[in-house]
């Protein structure tokens, strides 16, 4: 193997960067990360604010995501991104006739799926009748296969009323869940992505779906703990270094150059979003490299709030009846000093939000935050600001599959990462991770290297 063979490059520090940057390292090869920005993390990232050390937006996993799991172990992450003991999600709804209304969603230790029974029987926010409609529903989704591609052209809300879900159940539940994690509504949605999120989630196994999150920033763990790891496995990152261009060389090699110098490498992967992927793409790389554009994006609106006093005694819950979607308590992982407390709310399938201006999200959100929780009407506001991330995500709508490439290019020596590419999970932390182990083992095994794959059931 020449010199040139042993050395790759990774283009893109977000979690599918970092990951296929580890993995080839610890394989033996010689790499170089670059990423355009000042910080690894991609739009999983922490910022100062004052004194606050704020997250973009709120991020979660769950028990099912084996991958990102994986992650935090390699970065030795892990006690800071705890997972619940077991699921359970307060949901408020404010819009009852009799007045606000508190329900769970949690599980039981018994089997699937009768771990969700007896929270489903008594969940207030769907009648008798609807409850029973929601069994008969998740029984036919677990005969699905999510990967059959017939899937991936329908939607999800026609299924669903094709099983007998009211517009309230959708609303109540199954949106509930899929806005968060599909960053889309059911109608939205391709039925063969959400059959993925539930069948996993919800219908897998007893835990799949508990929850975790960052007790830390964000940034401690996928920038500073990331970096650290890096440079243990030798990875050369150069930061604020945008990639220009990448072409083959005449021995059939890779030069890949930004605006101050020029790598030479056997491997490159191509680990950022699908319109930068395809402005860099070189001929030939793709049959049909236009197919990029068409995945859309979808945006992430995350308001926050900083009061002068505890007004949630919950770490987090969700709303019905009430534009606010998800509210997680930030306090302690921001660094809030003097007893205020920080609250998130991430509000996914935000096309209507995303550009109104802070006065007018102000307007709208502050009162929302009264209504569900009663203890805000008499606190001071300190601080009111919001993150948007436009194209937080690719958008899951039907068809999207088709569209979707996977690690390998036409072109020898080149792979593409990225929670867009054909991952079979939707844009999340999970997804992206996924895809550069798929990038890293593709190029391994072009090289005649063979590495178990940390994912048994991808092994």
């Amino acid at each position: 193997m020449s010199g040139s063979d042993n050395r790759a490059v990774v283009i893109g520090g977000g979690l599918a960067g970092v990951t296929a940057a580890l993995e080839l390292a610890d394989a033996g090869l010689r790499v170089t990360l670059l990423e355009g920005r000042p910080r690894l993390g991609g739009l999983a990232f922490s910022f100062k604010r004052g004194d606050l050390t704020v997250d973009n937006g709120q991020h979660v996993y769950l028990r099912c995501c084996t991958a990102y799991r994986w992650f935090l172990d390699r970065v030795d992450g892990t006690a800071l991104a705890p997972l619940q003991d077991r699921l359970d999600v307060p949901v408020l709804d404010v819009a009852h006739p009799g007045g606000p209304r508190l329900g769970r969603l949690r599980r039981s230790a018994l089997p699937v799926p009768l771990h969700l029974a007896g929270s489903l029987a008594r969940y207030p926010h769907l009648s008798p009748a609807e409850r029973v409609s929601v069994g008969r529903a998740a029984l036919a989704l677990r005969r699905l296969d999510p990967a059959d591609p017939a899937l991936d052209g329908l939607d999800f809300a026609t299924w669903l009323a094709r099983y007998g879900q009211s517009p309230r159940t959708v609303e109540a539940l199954w949106d509930l869940v899929g806005i968060a994690t599909l960053n889309a509504t059911a109608a939205q949605s391709s039925l063969g992505l959400a059959a993925m999120v539930f069948k996993t989630g919800l219908l897998s196994e007893n835990g799949a779906a508990d929850i975790g999150w960052a007790s830390v920033p964000l940034g401690d763990l996928h920038d500073t703990l990331a970096r650290r790891q890096l440079d243990a496995a030798g990875v050369r990152t150069e930061l604020r270094t945008r990639v220009t261009s990448v072409s083959r060389t005449q021995d059939g090699n890779w030069q890949v150059d930004t605006e101050g110098e020029s790598f030479g490498a056997g491997t490159v992967v191509l680990a950022v979003p699908q319109r930068e992927a395809h402005g860099l793409l070189p001929p030939g790389a793709l049959a049909d490299p236009d197919k990029l554009l068409d995945i859309g994006t979808a945006p992430i609106l995350n308001v926050h709030v900083v009061y002068d006093r505890k007004v949630l005694k919950q770490p987090f819950f969700a709303a019905l009846g009430s534009p606010v979607q998800w509210v997680f308590d930030r306090t302690d992982a921001s660094g809030l000093p003097d007893g205020g407390q920080y609250l998130a709310l991430s509000q996914s399938a935000a096309q209507e939000d995303i550009d109104e201006p802070v006065s007018v999200l102000r307007a709208k959100y502050l009162p929302e935050l009264e209504r569900l929780l009663p203890a805000a009407r008499g606190a001071k506001v300190r601080d009111f600001f919001v993150t948007r991330e436009r194209t937080a995500t690719f958008a899951p709508t039907p068809g999207v599959g088709r569209l979707r490439p996977g690690a390998r290019t036409d072109t020898p020596g080149l792979y593409l990462a990225g929670a867009w590419t054909a991952t079979g999970w939707p844009a999340t932390m999970e997804g992206a991770v996924r895809s550069g182990l798929s990038a890293a083992h593709a190029a391994l095994a072009a090289l005649g290297r063979h590495r178990e794959h940390p994912l048994q059931e991808a092994a």
